[in-house]
């Protein structure tokens, strides 16, 4: 068996073998389901047809048509998502995604995480399976920044319930950071810090309180800062910032 400590992945990472394909950098987790489908995909030299087969990344020899992965250097990249853009590779209402805002020619790219249509800022995009699922594994609380606009005067009563935790439809939240920028009568500014990623969960927790959000940006993931991106537009990052492994 080739060892596939070469690409990356360390010893014991057992995954299924769809999500294999997308680890290794063939593409999505529906393509590797559609290839293995065809018959196109081998494990340790046999044909396997079976997408939720569990297989050993460090140990176990997959190949596509005959290929074994490429052992490239992975790629991050920040890039600050405008409102109305979706992330995700294809939308079926059509509306543009985040991905047509990049130049032609980069290799295939994940996002970590998401971003509502409504909601703007950060949005990291990595070649990295393993990166993607490290920074939104919950286990690791990785922090998110936001900068919100709410509607109505926000009190301290409102800043402490969010630092304490609140209780949403899917559940109590993890406290909070939260600090308030701006109150006034009609529009408040205030800033959040979250350490996990449920669905809209810094509208949800405003809405739960009282206060509709008007406008969302995410300015951080980590340590890595938005700063003066301006919307649509994308830069590299270091890809060994986060730990992770730049090869497979």
């Amino acid at each position: 068996m080739r060892d596939r400590r070469r690409h990356g992945a360390g010893p014991g990472r057992r995954v299924q073998l769809h999500r294999a394909m997308s680890k290794l950098g063939w593409g999505s987790r529906g393509e590797g389901r559609l290839w293995i489908s065809e018959g196109r995909v081998r494990v340790n030299g046999r044909v396997c047809t079976d997408p939720f087969i569990w297989i050993d990344l460090a140990v176990d020899d997959v190949t596509l048509d005959g290929r074994a992965p490429a052992a490239a250097s992975h790629r991050l990249i920040s890039i600050h998502k405008p409102v109305g853009i979706v992330v995700t590779h294809r939308d079926e209402r059509g509306r543009p995604d985040v991905f047509s805002l990049l130049p032609q020619g980069l290799p295939r790219l994940v996002a970590i995480g998401r971003l509502d249509a409504d909601s703007e800022g950060l949005l990291l995009l990595t070649t990295s399976g393993a990166l993607a699922d490290a920074l939104t594994d919950p286990a690791r609380h990785v922090p998110k920044r936001y900068r919100l606009t709410v509607k109505g005067r926000v009190g301290p009563g409102v800043i402490e319930a969010l630092g304490s935790g609140l209780v949403l439809d899917d559940g109590p939240t993890r406290p909070a950071v939260a600090r308030l920028l701006e109150a006034g009568d009609r529009f408040s500014l205030l800033e959040l810090v979250l350490t996990e990623g449920r669905n809209r969960q810094a509208r949800r927790m405003l809405e739960s309180v009282g206060h509709t959000v008007e406008r969302l940006v995410r300015t951080a993931v980590g340590d890595l800062e938005l700063g003066d991106l301006a919307a649509g537009q994308w830069r590299e990052e270091s890809f060994g910032r986060f730990g992770v492994a730049d090869q497979g």
